[in-house]
């Protein structure tokens, strides 16, 4: 029987799996403090986490059991994987659970802020009528700067297109061929993309190459 500590919020239908397991007991206990943890996961064959509990190098350590560590999301950022890897612990996600929602969030953000929607919105129930204040711009013909064209940036730049926009992205990862695909254009260099893009939108991992792409220089070019 192998035992599975869940750390963070689950949805019912992924405790129903667990549920349906034979071969599984599991024990939820959300946002444990780091000593609490500490003491318990050495008792666990699978730890289940989202973005709240930190799998680091001194957890795993504790967890002497340990053969997973899931994450129930896409980012990683939370899981030391190098040191999972030496203690053989197989590290994984759920690179699609969130990708829709994601883009359909990237997309509301875009359109309320090109609208001025929560301006607007506070304006109104200050019972103001200003509205020729927030007509705001339309992205029908507007050059869209996608920075990281996988899952998610391949999906705002799809969508973008049915609005009207040309589309860009700078990805080095990504082959030129997958872009032609979805009918954007690659750029090679990120300074190209910040100075002629209207709108720039990011999806990139947090990762020690990521870390502060952009800043005071880069918003400058702008």
């Amino acid at each position: 029987m192998y035992r599975i500590l869940v750390t963070d919020d689950l949805g019912p239908a992924g405790l129903a799996m667990l549920e349906r397991a034979d071969d599984v007991k599991y024990d939820v206990v959300k946002l444990p403090g780091r000593e609490q943890l500490l003491n318990m996961v050495g008792e666990y064959d699978a730890v289940i986490t989202r973005s709240g509990t930190p799998i680091d190098a001194e957890m795993l350590k504790a967890a002497r059991k340990l053969k997973i560590a899931g994450r129930a999301g896409v980012g990683m950022d939370n899981l030391d994987i190098d040191a999972a890897t030496l203690q053989g612990v197989l590290v994984m996600n759920t690179p699609e659970a969130n990708t829709l929602a994601a883009t359909e969030m990237t997309m509301a953000v875009m359109l309320a802020l090109c609208r001025f929607v929560p301006w607007a919105d506070a304006s109104l129930k200050r019972d103001e009528w200003t509205r020729s204040k927030f007509m705001g711009i339309q992205l029908s013909d507007k050059k869209l700067g996608v920075i990281g064209l996988g899952r998610i940036g391949s999906r705002v730049a799809t969508r973008c297109q049915a609005f009207g926009m040309k589309v860009m992205a700078y990805d080095p990862y990504i082959a030129e061929e997958v872009a032609d695909r979805i009918h954007v254009q690659l750029v090679s260099e990120l300074d190209e993309l910040l100075t002629t893009a209207d709108i720039v939108t990011l999806h990139t991992p947090l990762t020690d190459e990521t870390r502060g792409m952009i800043g005071a220089a880069q918003i400058a070019k702008m």
